[in-house]
Parts: C-alpha cells; sequence; structure tokens
C-alpha cells in the first residue's frame, strides 16, 4: 500500500511539472499594453512585442521570481522580449520613460501550471524586399491533424491584429502558411484558445535603377508608402578600396502610376561618373523611417 502511494504521488508531480510551459502575448501599443492583465501559471512566459513606432521599456516593480531576455527589456519598434515567471503572485509593470498611467500592466502568475496545448511559430525569411512573401510555420503540440489555424498580422502603425488567412494542421500538427507583407508586420497564429510566440518579418523597399542615356538615370522605388522628399544616396564601386562610396543625394518625387497598395516615388537625374563604373542606389534608414528596413537597388554600369 504504502508503494502505491508513492506512486501515485509520482505520476502526480510528474503530471504538473511535465506540463508544457506557455507563452501569453501583450503588444506595445501607442496606447498603452494590450491586454494591460494577463493571468498564467508558474514557468509561462509572457513575450512583449513592440508595435509602437517608438522604443518602450518594460520594468517590473517586483523582479524576484521573473527572468527577462534581453535585460534590461527595451525594445526598438517590431522588436519582442520575453519574460518567464518562476513564482506566484501578482507582477507589476510600467513603462518608466512615459509619464502617467498609460504604460502600467499586471501578470498574476497562478500557482500551477496548466495542462494546455502550445503552439511554435517561426518566419523564413524575416526579411523580405517588398513584393516578396514569406513562408511561416509552426507545430500544434497536440499533434492533431485538420485543426484551423488562424494567422493574424499586425503590420507596422496599426495598433491590432487582424486575420490574413486560415490553414489547417497536418501531419504531427504541423502548418505552413504564405504571407507578403506590404511593410515590417508582426505575424501570430491561433488554434482556438492558443495563440503562439509572435514573429516579425521585415520589409525593404524595391528600388529599381536604370540607365537611360549616357551620365543619365532614372531610380523608381516601390512601397505600400510614399518615400517623396526622402533623398536617396547615388554609389560607385571603388576596386581599389573595396568599398561602395557615395557620390551624390538625390531627391524622391511621388509617381502617379502606382497601383494601391503599391506607391512609387520615383527620380530622374544626371551624374558625371565614368563609363563603365558598377553604381547602385541606396535608401537609408533614417529616409525610409520605422516601418521599412534601409533599401537598395539593382547592381548596374555607369
Amino acid at each position: 500500500m504504502r508503494k502505491l502511494l508513492v506512486l501515485i504521488g509520482v505520476i502526480a508531480a510528474f503530471a504538473v511539472t511535465g506540463a508544457a510551459a506557455a507563452t501569453v502575448t501583450v503588444s506595445i501599443t501607442k496606447n498603452g499594453y494590450v491586454p494591460k492583465a494577463v493571468t498564467i501559471a508558474i514557468g509561462d512566459s509572457v513575450q512583449f512585442t513592440n508595435t509602437d513606432t517608438v522604443a518602450h521599456q518594460v520594468v517590473f516593480k517586483k523582479t524576484g521570481g521573473v527572468t527577462c531576455a534581453p535585460n534590461p527589456l527595451v525594445l526598438q519598434p517590431a522588436q519582442s522580449g520575453t519574460c518567464t515567471f518562476r513564482s506566484a503572485g501578482s507582477y507589476d509593470y510600467s513603462d518608466p520613460n512615459v509619464k502617467g498611467n498609460t504604460f502600467r500592466g499586471r501578470v498574476t502568475v497562478s500557482g500551477a501550471p496548466p495542462a494546455t496545448d502550445t503552439l511554435t511559430l517561426a518566419g523564413k525569411p524575416q526579411l523580405v524586399v517588398y513584393g516578396g512573401k514569406s513562408t511561416l510555420a509552426g507545430t500544434l503540440s497536440n499533434q492533431k491533424v485538420g485543426e484551423n489555424v488562424v494567422v493574424l498580422a499586425q503590420p507596422c502603425g496599426q495598433t491590432a491584429a487582424t486575420k490574413v488567412t486560415t490553414v489547417q494542421t497536418t501531419t504531427g500538427g504541423a502548418f505552413t502558411a504564405v504571407v507578403q507583407p506590404l511593410k515590417t508586420t508582426v505575424y501570430t497564429v491561433k488554434v482556438k484558445s492558443t495563440t503562439s510566440p509572435t514573429v516579425a518579418v521585415k520589409v525593404r523597399p524595391r528600388l529599381r535603377l536604370r540607365k537611360l542615356a549616357p551620365h543619365r538615370y532614372s531610380l523608381r522605388v516601390f512601397a505600400a508608402a510614399s518615400f517623396a522628399g526622402k533623398y536617396a544616396t547615388f554609389q560607385r564601386y571603388n576596386g581599389t578600396l573595396r568599398r561602395w562610396v557615395n557620390f551624390k543625394r538625390v531627391l524622391l518625387r511621388a509617381n502617379s502610376t502606382g497601383v494601391a497598395p503599391t506607391v512609387i516615388s520615383s527620380v530622374t537625374f544626371r551624374s558625371s561618373i565614368r563609363a563603365r563604373l558598377k553604381i547602385r542606389v541606396l535608401l537609408p534608414q533614417r529616409q525610409v523611417g520605422t516601418c521599412y528596413v534601409a533599401g537598395r537597388s539593382n547592381v548596374i554600369l555607369s
């Protein structure tokens, strides 16, 4: 009888400790945290994703029992960080760089982890040129076939995620979905009440450089936003130095030929650079803003 009681205790302990840890997502928007309060179990994690256009910091009032990465938890736009909780209790947090009560939230950690399903999610590639596609892939832990997986997207500048498609799990609970972000976008997937961690897919504007005539060139920039009034940098390749060097800056202007959602910005310019040199154009990060990654054109001969 005593051995039986010991065996039952071991099985019960395994049922608790063997349960898969879950991850809950909290979005940092320009209006605060969404949701402001979450309840999780010991061993679970909260992933903070900055969907605002400025950097934010997450600081916990009580630091015992919680481990965050990165540490300190300072997140640039579209970046994510995760905090794992090892002790039960209430954990209040805030952004110390914002005054008022807007950026305040709470994580409540219950005493035992629930036995729930989990979803993994990864994106490849995580950086695409405008018009390109990325494949989201993951697995549902219960390995069921035919479960509906809802794909949610939150493009840069938007305060909430919206549904973009639904796919089904296949053998082993695996699923894939092909997405085509128009700007840097944060993706999550859901199966019923189970939500995956977030994945950010970044986007470069597409730059097309052409030679029209000797010393005369055109540049067209494709994106879901206008870059009229922004400066692109015309470069040539220096074979002696083995690097690209800046030659001149050109001012982009509005172009009416774009078909929604694509917006085209363009410029035609002259350059005195000698013939038969490798040339290209860059659109630096400070010119594209926070919703895109710095772009570069194709390489041609002058």
